[in-house]
């Protein structure tokens, strides 16, 4: 039986997710290799690219994309950035995997979105990796079995050790509960309709300015209501954890026991301190299911149009916490395609 020829990958974003993925094609996912890496920065792309035999460095996306050993793309570079090489990419009609966000605002998802929608086919997964992370993998088999009934409320915690000198008090929202965004909408099957985000004290711990923790608290057309405690300089690790409360029963996810010590008259475990620790085995997964997908000419995963709803709640909670009290999600008619 002939080999097939291993699907040829331009990564766009040399910094540290495009980076680890760089490595996480070259020596751990199959079926795929890096032909060609883009980053502003020329020196950087030149140091990534020696890593990968045969990748050419590139600073410019759309001559990257135009390569004649460039099947698929993966967007690993700033949000403000994803929308250009989106678009460059759709036009050339090549897959993609785009890290979240698919771009930062809902007006130029729908951009998007409706550049793909033009095509008549889907070529964009979005990178919500937590939808390949075994403990949200589990719990949203168990919540279709039906056997803990209808959910009712969701609880999650998303710590982060210290947030980077860059953020935000918006970006509490757009960057960091863009992911309890997204899983609330995969593991409930259901929309956000509504964002409330209330402010206690800010933590000692949080730069001057920042508003951290916050609690944000979104509402479903399927009327679930969901709570997320988002505190980026806990101080002591990284934590996502999830608790799911249906009619029958609860089922909770991330409480990080998978090893407990007992030792010096002391017991406990260790915490993660930071995503790419944590999710290590969801980023393998998502980026071995994508090659896998990509190389049968399908496209599965997280869609554009999850990519444009999360963008559209992120909005809804930003106008929430600056403005106060609840803000509508504004969503335009879902497409056929999604």
């Amino acid at each position: 039986m002939t080999q097939r020829a291993p699907l040829r990958v331009a990564v766009i974003g040399t910094g540290k997710m495009g980076a680890d993925h760089v490595r996480r094609i070259e020596e751990v996912v199959s079926g795929a290799r890096v032909s060609a890496v883009v980053d502003v920065d020329a020196e950087r792309a030149k140091a990534v690219a020696a890593r990968a035999d045969g990748c050419t460095a590139y600073t410019d996306a759309a001559t990257a994309l135009a390569a004649a050993d460039v099947d698929a793309v993966l967007i690993a570079s700033s949000g403000p950035a994803h929308e250009a090489a989106l678009l460059a990419a759709l036009e050339r009609d090549l897959p993609v995997l785009c890290e979240k966000p698919l771009t930062p605002d809902s007006a130029s998802a729908l951009r998007v979105l409706e550049a793909e929608r033009r095509l008549g086919h889907r070529r964009v997964q979005v990178g919500f990796m937590r939808r390949y992370d075994t403990e949200y993998m589990k719990l949203k088999s168990l919540l279709e079995t039906g056997q803990l009934g209808r959910p009712l409320m969701v609880h999650n915690r998303h710590r982060n050790a210290a947030s980077p000198p860059f953020f935000t008090s918006d970006m509490l929202v757009s960057d960091s509960v863009a992911h309890e965004t997204d899983v609330t909408r995969w593991l409930l099957g259901q929309e956000i309709t509504a964002v409330t985000v209330l402010r206690p004290r800010p933590s000692a711990n949080a730069p001057e300015d920042l508003q951290d923790p916050q609690f944000v608290v979104f509402e479903t057309d399927g009327g679930a209501v969901v709570d997320v405690e988002i505190f980026v300089n806990c101080s002591f690790g990284y934590q996502v954890q999830a608790e799911v409360v249906c009619e029958r029963g609860t089922a909770r996810i991330g409480d990080g026991h998978a090893m407990v010590t007992n030792m010096a008259g002391r017991w406990g475990g260790t915490i993660s301190q930071d995503f790419i620790d944590r999710f290590a085995d969801a980023y393998d997964r998502e980026l071995q299911v994508w090659v896998d997908a990509t190389r049968r000419g399908e496209v599965t995963g997280p869609s554009t149009w999850d990519g444009y709803a999360a963008a559209a709640v992120c909005e809804a909670g930003v106008r929430a916490l600056n403005e106060g009290g609840r803000v509508e999600v504004e969503l335009v008619e879902r497409p056929p395609l999604y």
